[in-house]
């Protein structure tokens, strides 16, 4: 072989080598860094894109696709620990051309962290309210999203400034009574009972305990490699004192319902999505809502756990924007009667 030629092997082999050990070095050495660089690739793949607004000395943070347009803008509530990146996999299946804004809760991420906030589900959906008036989201009414207690925020929402949504969904919203003790709410009270309710489950500090909550959050088994628990866990430990304090906020008596006392003040059309199999949240709240909102439509997806927006993401999308457009058709009906 020609020496040029050898040397340009060995120079490109070289070359290809360089992010290919940096690759292994993060995912060894650093995977809470990888999941970081995972979140910001798709967050630029999908065109979401980052911003800030502030209410006084408040900050929220924020990531949004798409600008106003004749139909609702989309705005996202995530879960409990959670941040705004995690709705990424329900908008890889939204047109582009829609107004998407997902937002860190209170406390969460890039929001504003403060001792003296109110936690508490009204608290939180005040706060959510400041930001709309912020961004001026509610120029026109929106469309509202909400999943565990994002879905106990987005409902109380809806519940207290009706003016601002023109619909509704609430995916394993968290706040209402069950008729059927669901395997979370089983363990809570024997941590209870043997004074240990320092071991949430939604707050893990090892491996293992992430690789259990996975298990109780999602009917589907995904594997999930050592290392990425390792991740998981390294980018939530310094957080956990946050979460422990939010937690017993919202399963405090002023938060534990708040949306089953709310729910009847809600008036926009509501879509209620749950995971048949959710081991969090039993899906009997589902028929709680549907006996309490007049307008109600309700979808139980089979073989999924507590984590719709992950467990099916396609679906989910799917049945959103159906919704949208059913609301739609009904809405050109009205006017050409």
């Amino acid at each position: 072989m020609d020496l040029d030629v050898l040397n340009m092997f060995i120079i490109a082999g070289g070359t290809l080598a360089i992010p290919i050990l940096a690759f292994v070095a993060s995912f060894l050495l650093w995977p809470s860094a990888l999941i970081r660089i995972y979140y910001w690739y798709w967050r630029r793949a999908l065109g979401m894109q980052v911003r800030y607004a502030n209410y006084d000395d408040y900050q929220f943070c924020y990531s949004y696709r798409g600008r106003p347009g004749y139909r609702p803008s989309i705005l996202m509530l995530h879960g409990f620990s959670a941040h705004k990146d995690m709705w990424l996999s329900i908008v890889k299946f939204l047109p582009k051309n829609l107004h998407l804004v997902c937002v860190d809760l209170p406390g969460h991420e890039g929001t504003t962290r403060s001792a003296l906030d109110d936690y508490s589900i009204s608290g939180q959906a005040k706060r959510i309210h400041q930001f709309v008036e912020c961004i001026k989201l509610n120029r026109r009414p929106f469309h509202l999203v909400g999943t565990s207690m994002g879905g106990n925020v987005a409902g109380v929402y809806a519940a207290q400034y009706p003016e601002d949504i023109c619909s509704l969904t609430l995916i394993c919203p968290a706040g209402l009574p069950s008729t059927t003790e669901s395997k979370f709410i089983k363990q809570l009270r024997e941590l209870q009972e043997s004074e240990r309710i320092d071991k949430i489950p939604l707050i893990p500090s090892t491996p293992e305990e992430m690789a259990d909550m996975l298990k109780l959050c999602s009917y589907v088994r995904f594997r999930v490699p050592q290392q990425i628990l390792q991740g998981l866990v390294d980018v939530r430990i310094p957080h956990n004192d946050f979460y422990r304090k939010l937690f017993l906020e919202i399963v405090d008596k002023k938060s534990r319902h708040s949306l089953h006392e709310n729910m009847t003040k809600i008036k926009a059309p509501t879509q209620v999505i749950w995971g048949k199999q959710d081991q969090v949240l039993d899906v009997s709240g589902a028929s709680v809502l549907e006996s309490a909102i007049p307008d109600c439509h309700v979808y139980i997806l089979e073989n999924c756990g507590h984590s719709v927006v992950v467990e099916r993401p396609r679906k989910t999308a799917n049945l959103i924007l159906e919704f949208l457009v059913l609301l739609h058709s009904m809405d050109n009906n009205k006017k050409q009667a």
